[in-house]
């Protein structure tokens, strides 16, 4: 925010409007910028050293306040008050002269509080620089409830012809020409705590809350992902996506310049066993200079399927290089790594069929048929430029190929699609003996519009009784999915995807809601991931799809007691991820940019009868930092504070107790620490089981000539335990032990010569109505009979 500051003293005062992205506190709201901050430029922010540092403004001589310190702080122990003052520009205000550039942009914040009853009961607040002489410039403010602490914020540039040699920043209160007239109103006294300055750089990092907790919808809210294409191994479904996180570049005021995807080389990977918990498995490199496809310049909208070659499952991922070809990488799991064994592009131009000089050659989707057959559909575009009813309603700009068995080749030629208004992203999936081929329907191409075929922005689908079709108009079905602009105001062409899991299906698409909920409005191109579940009539035809943000229900509980990987996210708010290997191997992640106040969350994580304690992997990276867990709401209780409090710059494992958390329930992590600071990296979560209180012990001793092995367990709980003994030599069931029991048996190993060993004991008991197991190893030691 800018404004002029009038005559004072009997002199013309201009300002230069340098600063940019005001951000209001409890006023105007703006999206947040993505930042990262450096160091505070101010010396003794909080004032916990008394009044040093600080002076009262004295931009003019009418300009006058008295400081002094006050308990009464919004952190620490102390802040400044200021009394006595003369102008709305009294306040307390410090020098940055060789501390701050022209041409560079900072941030600011300052926190405020005023108490006097007879003032109004909200009131403006700014923070201003004074470059010297009649320039002066609001850098940030907030609208501050009396009687409680207000933050004041801003993202400002200092012109590049700016004179930085006596810059001054202060608080005040908005200009008026007699403040005197209202004293209670322009000149309150006022506390002022935590202020801060720091140079600002933007990130990628996504700040806002772009993802309610409760909300299924986008999938993620830390980055964007586009064409999302699902595939299902092992019970855990894999969705693969266009990296438009690779292009997203805010500037200072938080906003991106429009996503072209010429620069997305690389494709985006998460998943999920649930539904609701999304693991990111980070970026494969797949096009460009640095990419294991060097020949290929981009990589868009991907799809994955797997099949048995030569004796040895393998994965196969294959991409757009941009509308002109497409192109497959093997793996040897969902997640790679990865390798090009062809060496060149699968589909191009030369493709027998594939091209007709005027369609894209992109967008794959691949099918396995039951019988082992793969089957590649490609293609999209086909605009002619004739403005005619057939050319928009029957482009025929898509084709479906056989692949060969090795899925890296094609076998003969590519046959046309003539799908109703046809424009990109080609999908098949079977269901009951039939071929559902989905595709994205086009928005005009300059030609009547058939009435009887779909809307244009859509998602509509044929029914054929084969892979091949033939894929005719007269299979059209209907529509799937609308534009997601109906849903969520904001348009677009769409891409998806079904799969089926558990034996329900789920359909993916993709729309800009992240992107909306940055800007707060208006969007530059840029999609996240969504989910609905997909039903069918009794015909089998499909049941439209509704666009929301609650997703699908969670299809089972998180379980806490193994090792949670910490990019593991159901909501979040802050953070973003980091690779911590090699790009080509199979992808290790971690939390990062995490800051004071940035928090994740698990959905519906079961603990059973109760979990003992947690623990985290992190890198401290500065010290002080800590981690509260809460249950439920991220705003409820904290159940427990994990401390981070290992060796700056080093892995490490830190954990708390935990008394009473049974059930299931929603975790929530808020980072505390230092602020404007990076606070720590986190790779993982851990919750501690509850264990039984059961002792067990082994002794061998000579029966004859063999030596005997006799093992005891001891039941310390109150309730009943189920008991079960397992030896080199046997096992043995002790059901229902009595609290306070012992109970034992023999085994005879027929050994004269018995080595030292180890039996394994499992006990578990209904507690509080929760099944506890607990193991033990319990060692024996060697024996000779002679």
């Amino acid at each position: 925010m800018h404004r002029p500051r009038p005559q004072r003293s009997g002199r013309r005062r201009a300002v230069v409007l340098a600063a940019v992205g005001v951000l209001l506190a409890g006023g105007l709201a703006v999206a947040p910028t993505a930042v990262a901050a450096g160091p505070n430029l101010l010396s003794n922010p909080g004032f916990e050293d008394g009044l040093a540092g600080w002076a009262v403004n004295n931009g003019n001589a009418t300009d006058s306040a008295t400081l002094s310190p006050t308990a009464d702080a919004h952190s620490g122990s102390a802040a400044v008050l200021v009394t006595d003052r003369k102008t709305t520009g009294s306040g307390p205000a410090q020098d940055l002269a060789g501390k701050v550039q022209a041409g560079r942009t900072y941030t600011v914040t300052a926190w405020v509080k005023y108490e006097n009853p007879a003032s109004p009961a909200t009131k403006q607040f700014f923070v201003t620089m004074h470059y010297g002489g009649s320039t002066y410039t609001n850098l940030g403010t907030g609208t501050v409830p009396r009687g409680q602490w207000g933050l004041l914020q801003g993202t400002f540039t200092i012109p590049a012809g700016q004179s930085v040699a006596t810059p001054r920043v202060f608080v005040e209160t908005p200009w008026t020409a007699d403040p005197a007239a209202a004293p209670a109103t322009h000149l309150m006294d006022f506390k002022v705590d935590d202020i801060t300055l720091r140079e600002f750089t933007p990130s990628t990092t996504i700040e806002v809350l772009g993802k309610n907790p409760g909300e299924g919808n986008p999938l993620i809210s830390h980055k964007f992902g586009a064409d999302g294409n699902a595939f299902v191994h092992d019970g855990r479904v894999y969705v693969y996506m266009t990296n438009d996180t690779q292009v997203y570049n805010p500037g200072p005021d938080g906003t991106s310049p429009t996503n072209t995807y010429g620069g997305i080389n690389t494709i985006t990977v998460i998943s999920s066993d649930d539904l609701v918990n999304w693991t990111d498995h980070g970026e494969i490199g797949v096009a460009g200079p640095n990419g294991i496809a060097k020949y290929a310049s981009q990589s868009w909208a991907p799809a994955v399927e797997s099949r048995v070659v030569n004796g040895e499952e393998r994965f196969f991922l294959y991409f757009a290089n941009n509308g002109a070809a497409t192109g497959v990488l093997v793996g040897d799991s969902p997640l790679g790594p990865w390798r090009d064994e062809r060496g060149s592009l699968l589909i191009t131009s030369q493709t027998p069929g594939a091209s007709d000089g005027r369609n894209w050659l992109f967008d794959p989707g691949v099918f396995i048929d039951d019988d082992g057959q793969g089957y590649l559909y490609f293609g999209g575009g086909g605009n002619d430029g004739s403005n005619s009813a057939e050319n928009t309603n029957h482009p025929k700009s898509t084709r479906v190929i056989k692949l060969g068995d090795d899925m890296i080749s094609t076998e003969g030629a590519a046959e046309v699609i003539d799908a109703p208004l046809m424009f990109e992203a080609g999908h098949v999936f079977k269901r009951g003996g039939k071929y559902y081929y989905s595709y994205s329907s086009n928005f005009g191409f300059g030609g009547p519009i058939d009435p009887n075929g779909p809307p244009t922005g859509a998602i509509a689908y044929l029914v054929a009784d084969s892979p091949m079709g033939p894929w005719t108009p007269e299979k059209y079905a209907g529509v799937i999915f609308k534009n997601p602009g109906v849903y969520f105001g904001a348009g677009g062409n769409n891409h998806q995807s079904v799969f089926e899991l558990n034996g329900e299906h789920y359909f993916t698409y993709h729309a800009q809601t992240l992107n909306r909920r940055i800007t707060g409005g208006a969007t530059q191109g840029f999609r996240s991931p969504h989910i609905a579940k997909l039903e069918f009539n009794a015909d089998g035809t499909v049941k439209e799809v509704l666009g929301t943000f609650d997703g699908v229900e969670q299809i089972r509980h998180l379980d806490p007691y193994r090792v949670v990987e910490a990019e593991t996210i159901a909501w979040q708010q802050g953070l973003a991820t980091k690779r911590l290997n090699a790009p080509n191997d199979v992808p290790q992640l971690a939390l990062h940019d995490v800051d004071n106040g940035d928090w994740t969350s698990l959905s519906s994580a079961d603990f059973g009868a109760g979990a003992t304690g947690v623990s985290a992997r992190v890198k401290p990276l500065v010290a002080g930092g800590s981690i509260q867990v809460r249950l439920d709401d991220r705003t409820a209780p904290v159940v427990a504070t994990i401390p981070v409090d290992g060796p700056v710059g080093e892995w490490t494992e830190v954990s708390a107790d935990l008394d009473g958390v049974s059930g299931a329930h929603d975790v929530y992590f808020t980072f505390v620490g230092p602020e404007g600071r990076d606070l720590v990296e986190v790779d993982s979560w851990r919750f501690t089981r509850p264990s039984l209180d059961v002792e067990g012990s082994a002794d061998t001793r000579c029966a004859g000539p063999n030596a005997k092995l006799t093992v005891r367990v001891t039941n310390g709980e109150a309730v009943p335990v189920d008991v079960v003994v397992r030896t080199p030599f046997g096992a043995k069931a002790f059901d229902d032990v009595r609290p306070g029991r012992t109970r034992s048996h023999p085994f005879m190993t027929r050994q004269s010569d018995l080595a030292a060993g180890v039996v394994e004991v499992t006990a578990k008991a209904l507690v509080d109505g929760h099944e506890v197991s607990t193991a033990l190893s319990v060692p024996y030691e060697a024996r000779t009979c002679r």
